[in-house]
């Protein structure tokens, strides 16, 4: 129990500096490109360094596995090198018992990023979302689910300028995103209230238009818009909107904190939309502590050893190897479980059990006796 207290120290110890380490670099980086990217705006340091913050949660939660199979390498290579590997192994520990605890250990890290630090960068990747939007003052199409509707919103643009915004909300969507049902279509002016409500049975998207069925058209501008409304087989309504940007509108899965996903789940569904890419995604988070151990298990069969000269270069860059091959495989398994090739819980638990598996088993090839 000592040794394996004091070897999760020095696993957690050389974690925290790996990770200070790229912290600072993604710092860096992230404000140098946003330095470039926003020159015309004169957003100055301090701005450049807040959105940096903003966006570095994303950055830095998004490679926490590979630091921690660098932290690995750093823990084996350290104990490699003041002979304690030596020690313990005479002491007659095997193997799989000293890496055991910092195993143990990535995965509690791995729960805890899990649990805390992924809602965190879904808070933080939306305040960035809106600091670059008010800084480009740009209109966005924006998409939300709700218990029982779809929520669009759309600006309506003439000769280039924007004239207003349009608010759709539809009871349910085809999996496209390309018709809506029961849908309400509410026309704002650019600097008044609603002017104009359009209910359909059904509403189709097009290029540039909307095609709408069965249409209830009521001027809000009049004093009796029942009064006034007029029926319509059908009509058509601009739109810049396309399929692709609605699906889009959803956001990235990693936007949405992980306790809220099975719920955003089952309103997407709901909805009519197919929510392939959040359930591939919720099971990517669920597997990420055994991800996180399975790179220590790497870094273990690659340099838990007494290595001298030339060998300590050769097993450290193996080891770093064979870390980016799980990450790449893991990131092809989900872009297979995004396109429905393969199930999500496969897509997401297989990569870190064929990595860890191997590891054991290159490890267990080693051990002595």
């Amino acid at each position: 129990m000592i040794l394996a207290r004091y070897v999760a120290r020095r696993f957690l110890r050389s974690l925290l500096v790996i990770a200070g380490v790229f912290l600072l670099i993604l710092l860096l980086i992230d404000m140098i490109e946003m330095i470039r990217r926003f020159a015309s705006r004169d957003i100055g340091v301090a701005g450049a360094a807040r959105l940096a913050g903003l966006n570095i949660a994303g950055s830095f939660y998004a490679i926490l596995p590979l630091i921690t199979v660098l932290a690995g390498i750093a823990l084996f290579l350290g104990l490699a090198r003041s002979s304690e590997m030596v020690a313990i192994r005479a002491s007659g520990r095997s193997a799989l018992k000293v890496v055991t605890a910092p195993a143990l250990t990535a995965a509690l890290v791995g729960a805890l990023a899990v649990g805390l630090m992924n809602p965190l960068v879904a808070v933080t990747g939306q305040r960035f979302d809106d600091a670059v939007a008010a800084i480009e003052r740009s209109s966005r199409q924006t998409v939300s689910v709700g218990e029982e509707a779809v929520w669009l919103r759309q600006a309506v643009t003439e000769g280039g300028e924007e004239a207003g915004q349009v608010v759709i909300r539809a009871r349910r969507a085809s999996p496209d995103a390309t018709t809506l049902y029961d849908a309400s279509f509410l026309i704002f002016g650019p600097d008044s209230g609603p002017t104009r409500r359009l209910e359909a049975r059904e509403a189709r998207l097009q290029p540039g238009e909307w095609h709408l069925t069965e249409v209830r058209d009521y001027p809000l501008d009049q004093p009796n818009p029942e009064a006034a409304a007029q029926s319509h087989d059908r009509l058509t309504l601009a739109s810049d909107l396309t399929a692709q940007r609605i699906r889009d509108g959803f956001g990235r899965p990693e936007a949405v904190p992980v306790w809220q996903l099975p719920g955003f789940i089952a309103g997407l569904e709901r909805a009519g939309f197919s929510a392939a890419r959040h359930r591939v995604w919720l099971q990517m988070e669920l597997a990420r502590p055994f991800l996180m151990a399975a790179m220590i298990l790497i870094a273990a069969a690659f340099t838990m050893r007494h290595v001298r000269g030339g060998n300590t270069g050769a097993a450290v860059l193996m080891a770093f190897a064979a870390g980016i091959g799980l990450f790449f495989l893991r990131n092809l398994a989900q872009v297979l479980g995004d396109n429905g090739q393969v199930t999500p819980s496969m897509a997401a638990w297989t990569p870190p059990l064929v990595g860890a598996l191997l590891a054991l088993g290159l490890i267990l090839q080693r051990e002595d006796g």
